[in-house]
């Protein structure tokens, strides 16, 4: 614990780290007040179940849109400017919530912010490399994903007295502060300026955009892990969607009950990273890389089994721990494994595979929910993520991530 500890304080008191980290933490609280409270303006200004429905698809469908044109500006821009500039239009847009009159204006507030979202996080993920050392990845993301977690957990609660004392508008203003205060640290990051662009105008971009298809589809490790998390993302994108309804239907819990499910898995994910940190030392197998999908395909299945909540407490529980180490492993693989002048290409390309993935899941599976019931959705769902898992494991047995290469030049 003394290592981890101190391998933790060690980042964190990084120049290079520090800004980054810092920002991303007060984002993420402002992340989680606006969440909570966009849902709860809406259905209060609408009464409506589809106007929040409405809302949900308006932040997912313009990354499966823009994501591939997000890579090429990530890998052809400054990644600072392209960082900063993102969380500068973001706190103007959640501003602009507070003037619309219609809901439509809502969906195209909502459809911006999302979409000048889509330029963030990928570009986070592909400017860490340049950040740090190599070796210090692991930890970097850990870190990263633990605090997130523990900002969510308290977040979430705090948005509840804000909304109910003062209302959804206070957490607006709140995150707009948030994105210019992450903004303001994000300048002080020595991010640096990136590759040459070779060719400018629309045919270069196009050109940029046709390398980093071609990269995705032909790179052994790149190609598999893609086919991989297009299953994964069919399998888990019904199940996590439809959690209320297990909760409820086959669970028999009041209303409130599912929130204990999500303060399960909130737990288990704030402490995953942690206990990889402590008990793997080598993270370059494999199966740090697919055995979560395994274990957490097993654990949906059982949660259509089992009819105690206890049981489900602890498997839900299981669920966050597995699947936040798995990230963490996850990010810090594709951030090892594709070069520089790739990453934020290959990054937004997993990102569409995975949205794109998760809406179709999402319409299949209520449709099986509505005919079959919710547990054939678990059952089924369970079964392909065990075997998304398995196919990782054998397509890309024999690959290694080296413990003592050395990071490349930014």
């Amino acid at each position: 614990m003394h290592y981890l500890l101190s391998n933790y304080g060690r980042l964190i008191r990084n120049r290079r780290y520090f800004p980054l980290w810092l920002g991303q933490l007060i984002s993420n609280l402002g992340d989680t007040l606006h969440y909570i409270a966009l849902v709860v303006w809406v259905y209060q200004r609408t009464g409506s179940s589809l106007a929040v429905a409405g809302t949900v698809f308006f932040e997912v469908v313009p990354i499966i849109l823009l994501a591939p044109v997000a890579g090429v500006i990530i890998d052809r821009l400054p990644r600072k400017m392209v960082l900063v500039v993102s969380d500068v239009v973001r706190a103007g847009l959640v501003l602009a919530l507070l003037f619309t009159t219609e809901q439509w204006q809502v969906y195209a507030v909502v459809a911006l912010f999302t979409a000048t979202g889509a330029f963030f996080n990928p570009a986070v993920s592909a400017t860490l490399p340049t950040l740090l050392d190599t070796d210090d990845l692991l930890a970097a993301n850990s870190v990263s994903w633990s605090t997130g977690r523990f900002v969510q957990i308290i977040g979430s609660a705090v948005a509840l007295g804000v909304i109910n004392q003062i209302g959804p508008e206070a957490a607006f203003v709140f995150n707009a502060l948030t994105f210019l205060i992450s903004a303001g640290l994000l300048l002080l990051l020595p991010v640096p300026q990136g590759r040459p662009i070779q060719a400018r105008g629309w045919r270069g971009f196009l050109a940029d955009a046709r390398d980093g298809l071609r990269f995705t589809r032909q790179d052994r490790f790149v190609s598999r892990l893609v086919a991989v998390q297009a299953l994964a993302s069919l399998s888990v994108g019904a199940t996590s969607a439809l959690l209320v309804v297990l909760a409820e239907e086959h669970y028999a819990l009041p209303p409130g009950g599912f929130g204990s499910f999500i303060l399960a898995i909130g737990v288990g994910a704030l402490l995953g990273p942690v206990l990889l940190g402590l008990f793997v030392r080598d993270y370059g197998h494999p199966r740090w890389l697919f055995g979560p999908y395994v274990v957490r395909g097993i654990g949906d299945v059982l949660l259509a089994v089992v009819t105690a909540p206890p049981l489900a407490w602890l498997l839900l529980f299981i669920y966050g721990l597995n699947t936040s180490s798995g990230m963490v492993v996850y990010q810090t693989w594709v951030q090892r494994r594709v070069p520089d002048a790739m990453r934020g290409r290959v990054f937004t390309w997993l990102d569409v595979v995975w949205n794109v993935m998760k809406v179709l899941s999402l319409g299949v599976g209520g449709w099986v929910a509505e005919r079959a019931g919710v547990e054939v959705v678990y059952y089924v769902g369970g079964v392909m993520l065990t075997l998304s898992g398995a196919i990782g494991l054998i397509t890309l047995r024999g690959e290694r991530l080296e413990q003592s290469a050395t990071v490349e030049p930014g």
